[in-house]
């Protein structure tokens, strides 16, 4: 569950409005999807920790048949989210298309893999987006009410005419 509810679901979506953000589109909705990221990454690694203490404590459970089933779910996961990708972008914006997603996706299923103990299922998938390493390893903290707005044009800028 969390390898793929927190930890592969959504980052198609993270990706297209942090991809906005990179450019100075949507600043304060890519903001606020740096903050959701940064706490799915950590619900992610908490699901990882319990699913590897389950297996060191109960290593009778973690049967080859079952790292199959694992597998098969991630990899159903993969191909969901992928459909995902297809019909958010079905000719691609702004740099991206959805076989960049298809890569990615797989990229971060095998990630997810290894975190676990299971054989990756994509060999050799690379990460498109080195640049969401970053997002997600995002440490950053503020105070809302001390933020100023800079993406207004003021006095003047604008007419009725």
């Amino acid at each position: 569950f969390a390898c793929i509810m927190e930890g592969l679901f959504f980052y198609v979506g993270f990706v297209q409005i942090l991809a906005l953000g990179r450019q100075n589109k949507m600043t304060g909705a890519a903001e606020q999807y740096q903050y959701i990221l940064r706490d799915e990454s950590m619900h992610l690694n908490f699901g990882v920790d319990v699913i590897n203490q389950i297996k060191m404590e109960n290593p009778h459970l973690w049967t080859a048949e079952f790292r199959e089933e694992i597998r098969g779910l991630l990899q159903k996961g993969v191909e969901l989210e992928y459909a995902y990708a297809e019909d958010t972008l079905p000719r691609g914006v702004l740099g991206l298309n959805a076989s960049m997603f298809k890569e990615y996706l797989r990229f971060i299923a095998n990630r997810r893999c290894q975190q676990i103990g299971v054989d990756v299922l994509y060999q050799g998938a690379t990460n498109p987006f080195p640049w969401m390493a970053e997002m997600i390893d995002l440490k950053k903290e503020k105070n809302f009410f001390e933020t100023r707005v800079t993406e207004y044009q003021t006095g003047g800028a604008l007419s009725w005419d």
